[in-house]
């Protein structure tokens, strides 16, 4: 990816405290983590409000199973953690 230089003005006990985590060279890298990390958290609140505009809002029903569904794979990601084999299916420790 091509990499432009620029400044920037930031609040000086934030750029000491990024320096007192990451070398000088650092720096850069931390600040455009953020910034990426920044910018897909608008694009994703911008296809959210697209999407909403073009088939409107979730209804109670559809948040209701999308908060099941989360919970199903958080389940799931928490019996991995634990050493726990688990299908794809149904989340339940593989025989």
């Amino acid at each position: 990816m091509a990499t432009k230089k620029i400044t920037i003005t930031v609040p000086e006990e934030l750029l000491e405290s990024i320096r007192s985590r990451v070398d000088a060279r650092g720096v850069s890298a931390y600040i455009t983590e953020a910034a990426a990390g920044r910018d897909a958290v608008d694009k994703l609140g911008e296809l959210s409000a697209g999407l909403q505009e073009e088939y409107g809002a979730l209804t109670d029903e559809e948040l209701r199973a999308t908060d099941e569904w989360l919970a199903e794979i958080d389940a799931k990601h928490d019996a991995l953690r634990a050493g726990v084999e688990v299908t794809h299916d149904s989340g339940q420790a593989a025989a």
